[in-house]
């Protein structure tokens, strides 16, 4: 098991990038689209496309031994919300790449009468309940540092105290911010300044609800286009490697 998953840990970055080609050919075949170019262009886009999708999940056979390992580990850690939120995001992570591996079986022909549509959606689902795991975890870790932040004496932040700032920002100091309530405008200087201070926990922020776009298209549970499905799945995979190239920017545990 430990040596399959330090395999899948070298070929992740490949799958990101290839991750990165997919879904610029979707935003590329869509625009192009668009703006009237030749069929044959758009036909070759989307051709390629498909052929990043299937290197993509040749890339991930195996990885739910990854996401499973993931999901042991999370079983231990002591906060019993981060160890619900984790646990139940790996395990959903597991169950998606094993519905990834079925489909690609059939696509490479190795399973015949595959149900295509069937598998892709269920995989599609259990991605999305993941992807609502971790927002979850987002949300709850930014919670915490925020009460910290608001419940820590003044000068033990890292960064400028947010408590003076919101006071400055509730009175009027000019920061930019429009004419709202003096309690939500310092909530939300608040939160700004605990996100900028927190760099791996607002990229994953961002990357989990860039990538929340994608399965919710795909279910039908809220409709957009290819166009955006194409640049929030590039977004995302660009944040994702980022976080393989610099691991300080990955959200721990």
């Amino acid at each position: 098991m430990d040596s399959w998953v330090r395999f899948s840990a070298q070929s992740q970055a490949k799958e990101r990038l290839f991750r990165a080609a997919q879904y610029a050919c979707t935003l590329l075949g869509y625009t192009f689209q668009k703006s009237g170019a030749s069929p044959d262009l758009v036909a070759k886009i989307k051709q390629l496309e498909a052929h990043m999708s299937l290197g993509r999940k040749l890339f991930r056979l195996g990885s739910s031994a990854d996401a499973l390992e993931a999901a042991k580990r999370g079983v231990h850690l002591s906060d019993s919300v981060l160890r619900l939120c984790i646990t139940v995001a790996h395990l959903n992570r597991a169950m998606y790449f094993a519905c990834d591996n079925v489909l690609w079986a059939g696509k490479a022909g190795l399973v015949r009468k595959l149900d295509q549509d069937k598998w892709s959606q269920r995989s599609f689902r259990y991605y999305l309940f993941a992807l609502i795991m971790n927002l979850s975890r987002d949300v709850y870790e930014l919670s915490l540092l925020m009460e910290r932040e608001l419940r820590g004496p003044k000068g033990s932040s890292v960064c400028s105290s947010p408590v003076s700032e919101s006071r400055e920002a509730a009175s009027g100091s000019g920061l930019g911010l429009p004419a709202l309530p003096q309690r939500l405008r310092a909530q939300l200087l608040l939160l700004a300044t605990v996100l900028r201070c927190n760099p791996p926990l607002l990229l994953d922020l961002l990357k989990n609800t860039c990538d929340l776009f994608i399965p919710l298209d795909r279910l039908g549970l809220y409709r957009t286009n290819p166009g955006f499905v194409g640049a929030c799945g590039l977004a995302s995979s660009l944040m994702s490697i980022l976080t393989i190239t610099y691991p300080w920017l990955k959200l721990k545990p």
